[in-house]
Order: C-alpha cells, then sequence, then structure tokens
C-alpha cells in the first residue's frame, strides 16, 4: 500500500515547485534518492494522430532505504517554479492515477515507470492536446524513499509532442516520353488537433528526390515549398525509368515523412 496519499492530493504543480507536500513530507529533510536511466516513451518524440496515444515513462530510482514511490509531469514555461502549463497523467487522462507503478529490483532500488493518454478528441478527454501544445516539453522526476526523504528534478530530460504527418505524391504522365516534361504533385498534411482532421501544413520546403529503376538509393533533384493549401506541384524533364517521392525533414511540431516512390516509364 502506498504511503503517499497526503502528496497525492497535493498535485502536479506543487511538485513542479519543488516542494515538500503537506503531511508526510512537510518537516522532512530532503536527501538524495538517486534518479537515473529517466526515458520518455524510449526517447523518442511522441508523434499523436487524431485519437489517443498511450505513452510509459520509466526511470531507475535508488536509495538506502529503498524507493516507495515517483512521480513524473510534462510542463512547459519559464522555470519550475513557474510552469505554465503542467500535466501529468492525472491532468492528461484524467483517470486519477496519481503516482508511477515501482518494481523493486532490489533493497535499494526500483524502476518506476508512468502511462499517459494524450488525447486530441476533447469528447473523452477535458483536457485534450490543442495545437498550441506541439512542441518541447520538459519532464519532471520526482522520486520519494521509504523514509519519507526525497528528490526532484524538475527539467531531467525533454520531449516533444509532434503532430502526426502525411506526405503523398503523382507523377506523369504515364508512360512519358523521354525529353518530355513530367509533373510530379503532392501534398503534405498534417494531424489538427484543433478540428480532429488532416489539414495542409503551408510554406513547408520539401524535396523532390529521383531513383533510377534498378538502384536503391534517392537523390535530391530540387525543393519545392508547399502551397497555402499544402500542395506540391512542379515539373522536370522525362530522362529514364524511376521512381519519383517527396521527402519533408520534419520540424519540431511534426515529424518527418517521405511519399512512396511513383514509377514512371520513359519510352
Amino acid at each position: 500500500m502506498r504511503k503517499r496519499a497526503a502528496f497525492a492530493l497535493f498535485g502536479a504543480v506543487a511538485a513542479l515547485a519543488g516542494v515538500a507536500a503537506p503531511g508526510a513530507y512537510g518537516d522532512e529533510t530532503q536527501t538524495d534518492v538517486q534518479i537515473s536511466d529517466v526515458t520518455f516513451d524510449g526517447g523518442k518524440n511522441v508523434v499523436v494522430d487524431l485519437y489517443a496515444k498511450t505513452v510509459t515513462v520509466s526511470g531507475t530510482f535508488t536509495h538506502p532505504s529503498g524507493i516507495q514511490d515517483a512521480d513524473f509531469v510534462l510542463w512547459r514555461g519559464p522555470d519550475g517554479t513557474n510552469p505554465y502549463e503542467a500535466y501529468d497523467d492525472r491532468i492528461v487522462s484524467n483517470q486519477f492515477h496519481y503516482h508511477a507503478d515501482c518494481v523493486a529490483s532490489s533493497a535499494t532500488t526500483s524502476t518506476c515507470s508512468q502511462t499517459f493518454s494524450l488525447e486530441p478528441d476533447w469528447r473523452y478527454s477535458g483536457t485534450a492536446l490543442t495545437n498550441a501544445h506541439a512542441g518541447t516539453w520538459k519532464v519532471s522526476v520526482q522520486g520519494v524513499a521509504n523514509d519519507d526523504t526525497w528528490t526532484h528534478t524538475p527539467d531531467y530530460t525533454t520531449t516533444r509532442l509532434q503532430r502526426q504527418s502525411k506526405l503523398t505524391v503523382n507523377a506523369g504522365p504515364e508512360p512519358v516520353a523521354k525529353g518530355a516534361a513530367l509533373t510530379v504533385t503532392g501534398k503534405l498534411t498534417r494531424a489538427d488537433w484543433d478540428n480532429l482532421d488532416y489539414r495542409g501544413y503551408t510554406n513547408q520546403p520539401v524535396k523532390l528526390q529521383f531513383r533510377k529503376a534498378g538502384t536503391t538509393a534517392y537523390t535530391t533533384v530540387k525543393t519545392v515549398t508547399t502551397s497555402s493549401t499544402g500542395t506540391l506541384t512542379t515539373t522536370v524533364p522525362a530522362s529514364e525509368d524511376g521512381y519519383w517521392r517527396w521527402n519533408f525533414a520534419g520540424t519540431s511540431t511534426t515529424p518527418p515523412v517521405k511519399a512512396t516512390g511513383d514509377y514512371v516509364d520513359v519510352q
């Protein structure tokens, strides 16, 4: 049974402020709980589509008295004492899971993990993700030992929440005469968490790439900027059989994406 009921009621913002909760910890002296190997979703950027995505943050906690509990919080703001947004799994998923689950590997060390459900759809979450939430977030970590001492690190690591991207390509006419103009079109879209659909990603540089038939490597032919609706269009001379694709490098809020190559027969 967890001993930290009073702390559970104190909430995420207090944890970020780096202060002890009332009750069990109010008069305790802070000592070092050793924290290591904290990863959010395995260290990858967290890419969210139009539906809920569940991710796990975990870490290793060590103290001579053993580990009682741990907390992980996502936050943004100027510093840990003044976050302008703070999400723990209680806030994001509205499921009231206040703390991490800790499994002891020895008398002094535990691996603690916590699940976050990131939900763009307001119908299922009172604090749904919006487009403004895409970007870099800090991960606050706190570990509490069995002797009620604790350590809090407000910015142990960072993670990125990104809006899923899609990219299409079409090259024509097919077949095309050698030396004739080949038109390559496409569209770059990304998840719109405000409207729950995909919309064009405007004014973004996207590389047009070509792979000769019988080879494995693509080479960049030119870079084209998406229109106000996310569309791409350009013309190139048809010289040989092969595959055409668009390649988007990504941004801090949107992951990279490559279109599946479109084969063109040159005659």
